[in-house]
Parts: C-alpha cells; structure tokens; sequence
C-alpha cells in the first residue's frame, strides 16, 4: 500500500500547502531532494497549537503539534512532485520546540513527526533527526518542523 492510499485509509485528506508567513519559499527540489521550510501546526489557516510545552501545552498536545506540521510539510511535497508515492525516502527531520524553561523532552514532542512518518512511508519513513528547545517561534506556535525527502525522478 502506498503512502496516499495509507493517508486515505487513515482518514487523512492533506490541506492545501500553507502560504509562508515570512519571506520564503514553502520548498527547494536539488536534483532528487526535497528541501521543505519549516512548517508550524497550522489548520485551516489558523494556529492550532501555540505557546509554551511543558508550560501552556503538555508532552501530548506537543506531540499533536508536531504530527500536524508534518503533515503540512507532506501537503507542500506533494504539491510539488504530485503524489506522495514518489517519496524514496524520508532523509531527516528537524524539530523546534517552544520549550518552557526546565523541559526537555522535546524528543518526546517529536516523535510526534516521526511516527507519523513511519506509519505513512513504512521503511522509507525512517529518517535522523534532531529535537531542539527553543524559547520562541513564530507566532508564538508551540513546535516547527522542517524536512528532507529523496524522491523520485
């Protein structure tokens, strides 16, 4: 089963890309790499989650967060090869927490990406990453995402 019939089957419909809110492009292809912009949990074009984890938000909404961002940043990938069947391979993710002071469990928060990733692209789904605390985003939202994919030609 490929990854559109796994988001179907999931009940998962993706939005249309988000627009950037600041001077950037949502993605840049080089060669087979998709580059995708960090991406906040946007819906609908409002913010579904914003401020602080481990302060405003718990490890849970956290993760719910970061799960949307990603499936914002897939949205912009197949807007620009078509189909989400031609992800190869999902190389890294990178994530930013809105962290309160003393949390650090922003890998938690973040697996919310990853194992979406995972149970959408099975094996092609595994990738690196790394899970950074920081003390604002933009918008105030609670978590970004930003992502590397190999697809195909």
């Amino acid at each position: 089963m490929g990854a559109e019939e796994k988001l179907a089957k999931l009940g998962i419909r993706l939005p249309e890309p988000p627009k950037p809110v600041a001077a950037y492009v949502p993605a840049v292809r080089v060669g087979n790499l998709i580059f995708v912009s960090g991406q906040i949990p946007m819906e609908q074009g409002e913010l579904k989650f914003k401020g602080k984890v481990g302060k405003d938000l718990n490890v849970e909404q956290g993760y719910e967060a970061a799960r949307l961002c990603a499936i914002n940043a897939l949205s912009i990938i197949k807007g620009l090869v078509g189909s989400l069947n031609k992800v190869k391979r999902v190389v890294r993710v990178t994530g930013y927490v809105n962290s309160a002071d003393g949390f650090s469990e922003q890998h938690k928060v973040l697996n919310g990406a990853s194992e979406f990733l995972r149970e959408i692209f099975g094996e092609k789904g595994l990738h690196s990453r790394v899970a950074v605390g920081v003390s604002g985003l933009p918008l105030d939202a609670a978590v970004e995402v930003e992502m590397i994919v190999e697809v195909e030609d």
